[in-house]
């Protein structure tokens, strides 16, 4: 069975905007990742190790299309280029999928997204894409969480978690380390 991790930077009240701002994230402070903490490059050390890791990319499509402008020519962004990428969205079309940026497959449902994690493969990480992150946890189908937790409160933006009234999920410590800038990174296991 495949893993679906979520990959998030994060502030200490869980909004998930990304890093540099953008369409969605018209709060006054969008784009607050890098803005009043000190750059250490040991504290995003994570995004590389998560890369070893890696055997598939998921986005919804709002982060598709967003990443799809810069990612497949960025080189900061060439290892992630042949990898296969699932867009979960009931109104992408295939003439949106971008050419020559891996295998791309279009998950029309979150019934989709189990039948993927029920077949053989490695993990697939979800870069991006708060929507689908909290609809997939709502429906049980995210196994692990790997957060960069910003020293900052923001008040206003995406949020990590839904607000919905659902039963309690546990979480499972796997490893933690905190950085000199004010960052913490944590990766829980979802238990059961």
């Amino acid at each position: 069975m495949r893993e679906v991790v979520y990959t998030a930077f994060t502030s200490l009240d869980g909004v998930v905007d990304s890093p540099g701002g953008g369409p969605g994230e018209e709060h006054r402070s969008g784009g607050w990742v890098f803005k009043g903490v000190d750059f250490l490059p040991e504290a995003f050390a994570l995004k590389g190790e998560e890369l070893a890791e890696t055997t598939a990319l998921m986005f919804g499509r709002r982060s598709y299309e967003a990443f799809a402008q810069t990612w497949p020519d960025s080189p900061d962004h060439v290892a992630y280029k042949d990898l296969p990428k699932y867009v979960v969205s009931s109104t992408i079309s295939e003439d949106a999928i971008v050419p020559g940026w891996g295998e791309t497959t279009i998950l029309r449902s979150d019934s989709d997204v189990a039948e993927l994690k029920r077949g053989d493969g490695g993990a697939i990480f979800i870069h991006g894409s708060a929507e689908l992150a909290r609809r997939l946890s709502d429906a049980g189908l995210v196994d692990r969480y790997h957060l960069l937790v910003f020293p900052v409160l923001l008040g206003a933006g995406k949020s990590l978690f839904s607000a919905a009234d659902r039963d309690k999920q546990m979480l499972r410590l796997r490893e933690s380390q905190g950085y000199p800038n004010g960052i913490v990174k944590l990766i829980y296991d979802v238990v059961g």
